[in-house]
């Protein structure tokens, strides 16, 4: 009896069907076949001879001529268009978009008669030029230039808008919030973080413009020694000697292929770093964090911010900066706070927290901050002279530099010189623990050192005003005690005010002396985290809290709740008043039988959800007669109930135990 053996087929590769495998087939075998042909006719014994010709050699110099200015062209133009259409909206974008495509599907025959009418003798600026100048460009070498550059800047801007479109726009908010100009942020921190798709596109760009003809011939004519380059040496030898044009056809070959194997594939410029070196930091947060439990012990004492000095450097200014902010727009409050005041910015997603930071730093057209700092009127200042520092969520963190020279870029860009900027930053970094990773790269540190790096940094430029946008949102439990113990004792003799977004209601009772409530960019609350916790104006908030919020209308007994039901509670608000009954977790109390006690809040149910909170279970319990209702009760309790998914229960509340506030 044999066998029957199946082929087993390797796990992730994928069965290519037959209807669509034969026409790529011969795709590839119809873009292949032109290269072996030139391959198969080329005299490879005469190829040295074809190619040192004089002929040949003065074209070669000519196309190196003529695509290197061109390329020159390209980048001086193109690189701030590039940055136009990838950064800026205005009228007519889609049209210069347009414009720039063009010519790479437009025949160059008609891209050189539109520069011969745009340029030429007769043309639109040609006389001008002419006449004011005395320059001719067709039939001249600065001609072949100009032709080479139409065709081939296209691919530069196309690459380079690309890697543009890729960056995230908060390292150049972040670079500007740190003191640097427009200019200078593009420089230093645009430029070198898109350079794999700035390369990719010079390179496409030196190569079409090497290899350009059509455009050439009808602009500059084919004028040896002058105008005639490589690929209309090319065409002239076609005519004349076959196989010195096969020779020269291979040279040029040989190039375009070096150069996209040289590119392999990366010509659209996606600045993989970026994302790759983020994706590390958040990887190394749960692992390599721990290495740094020996750098700075929770129970140490770690020097406060404020003014001392170190190596001749002062690490921070005398002046005291207090806080006036009139918010408008999107999110709209008046906000006052007195130097060495941090604030927790709390609320739901979309309530405006973020937009309210970006306000005060001029960053959006959501909203308006007219915004002074101490007796400084900062409302008409662009973002990098405010003096209005900003930690994003990530820390965005410069991933060419290393975290000295991330610390040191502040500085930098307010006039300090390099070494005294380093010196100063070198003392920041050891203040907050981190001074031994001065020379590695943000891809080279875990998700809690990159925290202590961005807030030195934007510490050390002494700012007016710190923003913090859930600066330890991506770190662990473990992680994110440490740095929050670093974080509350640097920020003790700040001089300036601090607002911290955060979604975590223990950075906002141990880090702030405020807490800032908002909802769909209105104040909820404003008052500090003990009265907050006690008596939460907001239900996002009191959920934050782990407590249960029920809104209703106040009654003569008690609160009738907005999703229907009524709440009997100890000390009712007068009639009619909006409020928010506030409920603990642990005064619900779980029966599997309706309880006969003093409770006067009793409500059938069905669990919906268990979940374990330290030593406790949280018991989700469903009503058709009261809103989603949380208990919080030992494991023990809940094996004795016998609770799961599905039982029916009972649940109870004391009127005593429900907080009834105004809204």
């Amino acid at each position: 009896m044999s066998r029957l053996s199946i082929p087993r087929r390797a796990p992730g590769r994928t069965r290519i069907p037959v209807a669509l495998a034969v026409p790529a087939l011969l795709a590839v075998a119809f873009l292949l076949l032109p290269l072996i042909g030139i391959l198969a006719r080329t005299s490879w014994g005469e190829v040295g001879t074809h190619l040192t010709s004089p002929g040949v050699v003065e074209a070669l110099e000519l196309s190196l001529l003529a695509s290197g200015w061109a390329l020159v062209l390209s980048l001086v133009l193109g690189v701030p268009l590039a940055w136009l259409l990838a950064r800026v909206d205005f009228p007519g974008k889609v049209l210069v978009r347009s414009l720039v495509l063009l010519p790479m599907v437009l025949p160059p025959t008609v891209g050189g008669v539109a520069l011969l009418l745009g340029f030429g003798r007769r043309g639109l600026l040609g006389p001008w030029l002419e006449d004011t100048f005395g320059i001719t460009l067709p039939f001249h070498t600065s001609g072949a230039v100009l032709a080479a550059t139409f065709v081939a800047m296209p691919f530069l801007v196309i690459s380079l808008e690309g890697a543009l479109g890729g960056l995230r726009p908060s390292y150049e908010e972040t670079a500007a919030s740190l003191g640097a100009s427009p200019v200078r942020v593009f420089a230093t921190v645009t430029l070198p973080m898109v350079a794999p798709g700035l390369l990719a596109g010079a390179a496409l760009t030196w190569a079409r413009a090497l290899g350009e003809f059509g455009a050439t011939i009808t602009f500059a004519g084919n004028l040896p020694g002058t105008t005639q380059t490589l690929p209309l040496q090319v065409y002239l030898l076609l005519q004349s000697s076959p196989e010195a044009a096969t020779s020269v056809s291979l040279l040029l070959l040989v190039i375009a292929m070096a150069v996209l194997i040289a590119l392999r594939g990366r010509w659209t410029g996606t600045p993989q770093d970026t994302k790759d070196a983020t994706n590390r930091l958040r990887k190394h947060a749960t692992s390599a964090d721990h290495e740094t439990a020996s750098e700075v012990p929770p129970g140490a004492e770690v020097p406060a911010v404020g003014p001392a000095k170190g190596d001749g450097e002062r690490l921070a200014v005398d002046e005291r900066w207090a806080l006036h902010a009139d918010v408008t727009g999107f999110t709209r409050l008046t906000l006052d706070a007195e130097p060495g005041t941090t604030i927790a910015v709390v609320g739901p997603n979309g309530a405006g927290k973020t937009t309210l930071l970006r306000a005060l730093l001029g960053l959006t057209p959501r909203a308006h901050a007219e915004l002074r700092l101490g007796a400084l009127d900062v409302t008409a200042l662009p973002p990098h002279r405010r003096g209005v520092a900003w930690v994003p969520q990530d820390g965005a963190l410069f991933p060419h530099l290393s975290a000295l020279s991330n610390t040191a870029y502040g500085l930098r860009a307010h006039g300090a010189t390099r070494a005294e900027a380093r010196r100063t930053a070198q003392l920041w970094l050891d203040r907050l623990g981190v001074g031994h990773l001065a020379h590695r790269r943000p891809a080279q540190v875990s998700g809690g050192q990159a925290q202590r790096v961005a807030l030195a940094r934007a510490l050390a430029t002494s700012p007016r005003l710190l923003l913090l946008d859930e600066p330890l949102a991506a770190l662990d439990q473990t992680t994110r005690a440490r740095v929050r113990h670093t974080l509350r004792s640097h920020l003790e003799g700040f001089g300036g005010v601090c607002l911290m977004v955060t979604h975590d209601p223990v950075e906002a009772v141990s880090l702030a002396d405020r807490v800032l409530v908002l909802d769909e960019g209105r104040v909820v609350q404003d008052a500090p985290p003990a009265d907050v916790t006690r008596h939460p104006r907001s239900p996002w908030v009191a959920r934050m809290l782990g407590r249960n919020a029920w809104p209703g209308t106040a009654t003569a007994d008690g609160l009738a709740l907005t999703g229907g039901g009524l709440l009997v509670v100890a000390d009712p608000l007068p009639p009619g008043t909006r409020a928010l009954a506030i409920i603990a977790p642990e005064a619900v109390s779980v029966h599997r039988d309706r309880p006969s006690g003093s409770a006067r809040n009793v409500w059938p149910g069905t669990v919906r959800e268990i979940t374990s909170s330290g030593s406790r279970l949280r018991v989700l319990i469903t009503s058709e007669e009261a809103p989603d209702l949380v208990a919080e009760i030992t494991p023990g309790a809940a094996v004795e109930l016998g609770l799961a998914d599905g039982v029916p229960v009972w649940t109870s509340v004391k009127a005593t135990e429900a907080t009834v506030v105004a809204l």
